[in-house]
């Protein structure tokens, strides 16, 4: 399994203000980008809290991208992922509507009224007891044939997956907007490392649109 991280941040790396709303950050060459990469890959995951400030497809928009996927075997659009310990994600989200295929990963905290409301609408993954168990769930996303996955966010998710080792790339557009705030979401929240900080390599840097494109591959 080859799991890259994908983001936008303001120049102060923010993903949204403080509101969690979104904020436009780059622009159609990203976009265009961003596209692309979601057509390369298996499966699309995010945690539930994108799922519930942001309500996103996480689909392929465009048409060319959908036919070179039939072309090549692929189903049209790739697999969306959540990962969502309790259950909250609402079964009239975009995410499980019938554009494409979802897994929803559970921990065993999850009620059986979640589960059974969700069992409707995407396959489950439960793994771990409280909350997810990145390690366990990613093993059963990979044995079910999702190779190349794609990290959309939030912040939260992107801290557990690289404390839990599982990222092996993180492309991270910065575009020329200030957001600011101490309680504004960044690009890794979570508890944060006080020790044994992930180090990455700078692949690649390039300007798109009227920001930079940086791509990482994460040591170790």
């Amino acid at each position: 399994m080859h799991v890259v991280v994908n983001a936008a941040t303001s120049a102060d790396g923010k993903l949204s203000s403080r509101r969690r709303e979104q904020i436009a950050i780059s622009g159609e060459e990203d976009f265009a980008r961003v596209d692309r990469l979601r057509a390369d890959s298996d499966a699309v995951v995010v945690g539930v809290g994108t799922v519930l400030a942001d309500d996103p497809s996480l689909t392929v928009k465009e048409e060319q991208l959908c036919e070179r996927r039939r072309e090549q075997g692929d189903p049209e659009q790739p697999a969306r992922i959540v990962v969502d310990s309790t259950g909250r994600t609402p079964t009239d989200a975009a995410i499980v509507d019938d554009a494409a295929s979802t897994y929803v990963c559970l921990s065993e905290a999850a009620p059986v009224d979640r589960r059974m409301d969700l069992a409707d609408r995407a396959e489950l993954v439960t793994a771990g007891e409280d909350r997810v168990d990145l390690l366990r769930a990613f093993a059963a996303l990979e044995a079910a044939g999702l190779e190349r996955i794609m990290v959309e966010g939030g912040g939260e998710l992107i801290f557990s997956l690289f404390e839990a080792g599982l990222v092996d790339e993180l492309r991270v557009f910065v575009g020329p907007t200030v957001i600011g705030g101490r309680d504004a979401p960044t690009l890794v929240d979570g508890d944060g490392f006080v020790a044994e900080f992930p180090t990455l390599s700078l692949e690649s840097l390039e300007r798109v649109d009227d920001g930079a494109l940086l791509i990482w591959r994460a040591d170790g």
